[in-house]
């Protein structure tokens, strides 16, 4: 019965001695692993391996499906508190028109308002590749058309094959919204403390 990130349980640890550290949390001491687990049985818990690679190996004395339900809610909870980055992309053409060009902008503003990364990608078909000054030439137009300091060009404009990209991130930054939460708690708290 060991945990799929490779946890020793009860008769599957076999070194001869282990540090214990029991139910509580107290620890006692290096104990030979064949009356640990004697006194995990005698308490109807497990046996669990915490540090294999100390020396000797750490086991606690512990339900083993409670801790591992205690092991994946950390997890989850760590999941929840990362920040995952979004790269979108936006492509265009070096021909493109002017009010199709405001709303691509508008396009790349929005997502780096959210905080996202934007890669601008113009595509060159056929005759088009022999001029790609034009795509550059667009590009620096969507610079042109985007707020200053909202932005941080990343990965300056550059071939790749029949594209030309550059990337954008945002120098936003997504919480911006708790910030005026804690000034509105605030004066309910002056008006509270008033009373």
């Amino acid at each position: 019965m060991a945990d799929a990130k490779g946890l020793r349980v009860n008769e599957q640890i076999r070194v001869r001695e282990i540090r214990l550290i029991d139910e509580n949390g107290e620890q006692k001491g290096i104990v030979p692993t064949i009356e640990a687990l004697r006194m995990a049985q005698d308490r109807d818990l497990d046996l669990i391996e915490v540090s294999p690679n100390a020396n000797p190996p750490v086991c606690k004395i512990l339900d083993f499906g409670k801790y591992r339900f205690e092991q994946e809610k950390k997890l989850r909870d760590s999941k929840k508190n990362q920040k995952v980055l979004k790269l979108k992309e936006i492509r265009m053409q070096p021909k493109i028109g002017s009010g199709d060009l405001d709303t691509k902008s508008k396009h790349v503003q929005e997502f780096l308002n959210e905080g996202d990364k934007v890669k601008v990608t113009i595509r060159f078909r056929g005759r088009e590749l022999a001029h790609t000054e034009l795509g550059f030439d667009v590009l620096k137009e969507v610079e042109k058309r985007l707020e200053e300091g909202t932005y941080v060009v990343e990965k300056a404009a550059a071939m790749d094959g029949r594209f030309m990209s550059m990337t954008l991130a945002s120098k936003v930054s997504k919480p911006k919204s708790k910030p005026q939460e804690a000034e509105k708690k605030e004066p309910e708290k002056d008006s509270d403390q008033q009373n």
